[in-house]
């Protein structure tokens, strides 16, 4: 069973249909006792990290949250939940899990494309990954793939050996990182049509312990 985590930061249920899709079983739950009996861990949302990162703390999910990457588990974060996985947002200035070093930075003003043109935030639409290292997450995903995304804030983290995948928009950013059996997209795979259902595919099928 995968579990994903409702701590009521929206698009849930578009992630269990994509996931149902798929032909894999998985429940949308606050329970915490059902969490950490799941085989796997999904931590999608949208949102403010304030109010996330208040929802978590009231429900006790943060301290359940980080058993389930010290479990070993497989644990993957889309969007906000990639975003609060890192130690402080300059979102609210919140203070966030911590479960990776690094910060998420707001796009800078102004944002500029190659060409000079003013790019607007959020950044909204779809989008391109550049492979850094390879990862069991894109098999099957052709290096044209595009992905879409919606963001005003993105993750930075401190160690550049968790960056699987940066993409453009104005500057460069980690759109996926990657630490032992946690996975993080700022991307949402359950919008991103074929390619986005083979991301989680390979998450439904990825042993975390290949990458231990």
């Amino acid at each position: 069973m995968i579990a994903i985590i409702d701590y009521k930061a929206g698009n849930l249920t578009s992630v269990a249909r994509a996931i149902r899709h798929l032909g894999f079983e998985c429940q949308i739950t606050h329970d915490i006792k059902e969490i950490l009996d799941a085989d796997r861990v999904i931590f999608p949302g949208v949102g403010s990290a304030g109010q996330a990162m208040q929802d978590l703390k009231r429900t006790g999910l943060d301290r359940t949250l980080y058993t389930i990457f010290k479990s070993g588990k497989p644990f993957l974060g889309i969007c906000l939940g990639t975003q609060i996985i890192l130690e402080e947002s300059e979102e609210n200035q919140t203070t966030c899990l911590g479960l990776l070093s690094g910060t998420v930075k707001r796009f800078p003003t102004p944002l500029l494309s190659d060409d000079g043109k003013k790019l607007k935030v959020p950044h909204m639409g779809w989008n391109q990954i550049k492979i850094k290292r390879l990862h069991p997450l894109f098999k099957g995903v052709g290096p044209e793939s595009e992905f879409y995304f919606v963001h005003s804030y993105f993750p930075a983290p401190r160690d550049i050996e968790t960056i699987i995948g940066t993409t453009n928009y104005g500057i460069s950013f980690a759109s996926v990182i990657s630490k032992r059996n946690l996975l993080a997209v700022q991307f949402h795979p359950e919008k991103s049509g074929p390619p986005g259902l083979t991301i989680l595919k390979n998450f439904c099928l990825w042993d975390a312990e290949d990458n231990k």
